[in-house]
C-alpha cells in the first residue's frame, strides 16, 4: 500500500465542520446522467466516472472503528443497574444503544457488492494497533489498508431493480443506482440487540422491573389461575381488567420478579432505539462527502422485503438474504411483518440470532452472555476494556463491581424469547431480524454541467473544485 498521502486528504482535513453542516445538500445527478425535465432538460455528454479507490476507503472507515468506549456510568449501585450494559468495549463513529452496534452496511457500486463486516476481537485490536491513532495523520495506503481489512465482496453485480414502483418511486427511477455511482445500504441486526437490550430493561430492581405485554393478542386465560384472574378482572375484585397476553403469564406477573403495574408492549418496543445508530451513520456519511467535494443523496431504496430479495429470473437483483417462512395457520392475522418471511441473513456471512442459525432461542440469550461474560467476553477482558483507563487497576474495579444479570433476569428472557417464536414462528415478530430503515446514501461525482446551466454556483462550489483536489487515478 502506498506510504504517499494525497492532496485531497490535506484538504479534507482542512475542511471545517461547520462549513460541511451549513452547506449540505442533496445533488442527485451524477456524472454521465441526462435529465429529461421539459424546459430544464440536460443532456449528458460525459461518461460515468466512478469514485476512487481512496474516496471509498475513506467513506468506508468512517463506518468503523474508532478506538475504545468510555465506561464512565456509576457501578456498584444496586438502584442503577448492573454496570454491564455494553456489548463490547470498542467504540464506533456513532453512538449506539448499549454499544450494541448493530448496523452493517453495504457498499454498491459497478464492481459489485461488499459487506462492511464486523471484526473480531483479535482482529480489531490489529487494525487499530496498526494504523496512527489519528485519521489526519493516515497515508493512502492506511486508508486503502483499512477499508480492505474490513470488506468483504457479496456479489460481483451491483443491485439492480426493475425501474418501476415499487422498487423505485418518483425521480428515484431515473436517478438512483446510476453507473459511475456507490451507494451505503445499511441494514439493522435485530435479534443481537433485541436481547441485549431487554436484558438490560430486566436488569431493573424488582420494583421496577417491567413485565411485557403481546399488544398483538388479547388475554386468553389458558389455566385455572388465569382464569381466576380473568374473572376476577371482569367482576371488579381488582383494579383492572388484563387487556393483553401477558408474557409468560398471571404466573410470572404474580411471581414478585416483575411488577405487573410497569408494562412494556412489545410493539412500542419495535426496535427499542437501536435503528438510530444506522441513522447517526448515514449522517456521517453524508457530511464526509460534502467535505470531499462529491455530490450524494440519502434517499428511500426498494422496501422491505424486495431489498433482501435475489431473483435474477424476474429482474431482481437484491442482496439475497434468507427468507425464513413462519409455520404458522392463522385464524385471525396478526400484524406485519409477523406473517411475512424473515430476512435472518446471508448463509456464514451474517447470520441473526435465531433458528433456523440457531436450535431455540436459548441459545440465542446465551450467545449475547457469553460475548459480555465468557472468558473473552466483554467483561472478562481486562487487557481490552482498560484500554479508555489511564491505570489499569481502574478498569479492575470496574469490572470487579459490574455484575452479570440475576438468574431470573436470564430467565424471564428466555420465556420471552420462547414466547415470540413459538407464538409467531419468527424472531422477532414486531420488526425483522434484519431491519432495513428504509434509506441508503448514494454517492457520485456529478455532472457539473447540468449544475452550471441551472443553479447557483454558490449551492455546488464545493463539489466545483473536487476536479483541483482530487485526481480519478481508478481503481
Amino acid at each position: 500500500m502506498p506510504n504517499t498521502r494525497h492532496p485531497g486528504l490535506d484538504e479534507l482535513f482542512r475542511y471545517p465542520l461547520m462549513s460541511a453542516i451549513a452547506e449540505r445538500r442533496s445533488r442527485r445527478v451524477s456524472r454521465g446522467t441526462s435529465v429529461p425535465a421539459g424546459d430544464l432538460s440536460h443532456e449528458s455528454t460525459n461518461q460515468p466516472a466512478p469514485l476512487s479507490a481512496l474516496e471509498e476507503a475513506v467513506l468506508i472507515v468512517t463506518t468503523g472503528l474508532t478506538g475504545f468506549l468510555l465506561h464512565d456510568g456509576p457501578v456498584g449501585n444496586k438502584e442503577l443497574g448492573t454496570g454491564s450494559y455494553f456489548m463490547q468495549s470498542r467504540a464506533r463513529a456513532a453512538a449506539s444503544p448499549d454499544n450494541t452496534q448493530p448496523t452493517s452496511f453495504f457498499v454498491i457500486n459497478d464492481d459489485g457488492v461488499r459487506l462492511i463486516r464486523k471484526l473480531k476481537r483479535q482482529e480489531a485490536l490489529q487494525l487499530l494497533k496498526d494504523v496512527p491513532p489519528n485519521w489526519k495523520d493516515w497515508s493512502d495506503g492506511d486508508w486503502l489498508a483499512a477499508a480492505n481489512a474490513v470488506t468483504q465482496r457479496i456479489h460481483d453485480k451491483r443491485l439492480d431493480f426493475p425501474r418501476q414502483f415499487p422498487y423505485y418511486h418518483m425521480w428515484n427511477k431515473h436517478l438512483s443506482n446510476r453507473p459511475g455511482t456507490t451507494l451505503f445500504l445499511p441494514v439493522v441486526d435485530m435479534t443481537r440487540s433485541f436481547i441485549s437490550v431487554v436484558l438490560n430493561i430486566l436488569s431493573e430492581p424488582e420494583a421496577e422491573r417491567a413485565i411485557f405485554l403481546d399488544d398483538w393478542r388479547p388475554f386468553v386465560p389458558k389455566n385455572p389461575l388465569e382464569v381466576g384472574a380473568w374473572l376476577a378482572a371482569g367482576l371488579g375484585f381488582i383494579p383492572e381488567r388484563i387487556p393483553y397476553q401477558p408474557v409468560g403469564g398471571i404466573e410470572w406477573a404474580r411471581s414478585g420478579t416483575l411488577n405487573p403495574s410497569i408494562r412494556v408492549p412489545l410493539g412500542l418496543g419495535h426496535t427499542f432505539q437501536v435503528d438510530y445508530e444506522a441513522i447517526l451513520l448515514l449522517q456521517n456519511l453524508v457530511l464526509t462527502g460534502q467535505a470531499l467535494g462529491l455530490g450524494g443523496w440519502l434517499h428511500a431504496h426498494a422496501p422491505s422485503p424486495i431489498i433482501y430479495q435475489r431473483e435474477p429470473e424476474k429482474g431482481i437483483f437484491g442482496l439475497g438474504f434468507r427468507m425464513h417462512k413462519p409455520d404458522k395457520e392463522w385464524h385471525q392475522w396478526p400484524p406485519t411483518p409477523s406473517t411475512l418471511p424473515n430476512p435472518v441473513g446471508l448463509d456464514g456471512v451474517l447470520e441473526a440470532l435465531c433458528p433456523p442459525y440457531l436450535k431455540s432461542m436459548d441459545e440465542g440469550v446465551d450467545r449475547v452472555l457469553e460475548e459480555k461474560f465468557g472468558n473473552q467476553g466483554t467483561y472478562r477482558d481486562v487487557e481490552q476494556f482498560a484500554r479508555a483507563y489511564r491505570q489499569s487497576g481502574n478498569a479492575e474495579k470496574y469490572l470487579q463491581q459490574a455484575q452479570p444479570y440475576s438468574a431470573k433476569t436470564v430467565e424471564y428472557m428466555k420465556v420471552l424469547c420462547h414466547y415470540i417464536y413459538d407464538t409467531y414462528g419468527r424472531f422477532p415478530a414486531h420488526v425483522d431480524a434484519f431491519h432495513a430503515p428504509g434509506v441508503w446514501m448514494q454517492f457520485s461525482h456529478l455532472e457539473l454541467e447540468y449544475y452550471q446551466k441551472y443553479f447557483d454556483p454558490a449551492l455546488y462550489a464545493r463539489q466545483a473544485a473536487h476536479e483541483s483536489m482530487w485526481t480519478h487515478p481508478g481503481k
